[in-house]
């Protein structure tokens, strides 16, 4: 993934398209992409904003049904991921990938074991 560009080149650009200078001009002058000032010029047209859009994924959030979640490991330790989403998805409509939930049981205290008859549960 690349870098964005500094706040101080998109200021320049916008200002010198501000100016009334085409977007290929601009381009041109400071050597970025045409692309660049012509998504620029949009971003800054409907945000108002020269600074670059959040990367990455969006944060996910179960903050909300984590009380729900551990209540159902806690009455079924051997549940697994899949099933758990598909209990979630059917009680509250979030639909969440069952790594997801692994990941936040995890933070939660929660650890995969295995018990000496070799059946999997989670403990915490």
């Amino acid at each position: 993934m690349g870098k964005t560009y500094s706040r101080d080149l998109r200021e320049r650009v916008e200002a010198r398209i501000a100016a009334g200078h085409s977007r290929r001009e601009v381009s041109r002058h400071f050597g970025v992409s045409p692309s660049f000032a012509i998504k620029l010029a949009q971003r800054v047209a409907k945000t108002g904003s020269v600074a670059p859009s959040r990367r990455g994924r969006p944060p996910g959030n179960l903050a909300a049904q984590m009380s729900r979640l551990i209540a159902w490991v806690e009455a079924q330790p051997d549940i697994s991921m899949p099933e758990l989403s598909i209990k979630l998805e059917t009680a509250t409509g979030v639909v969440v990938h069952p790594a997801s939930l692994s990941r936040a049981l995890l933070k939660a205290g929660f650890s995969f074991k295995k018990n000496t008859a070799g059946i999997r549960v989670r403990a915490r």
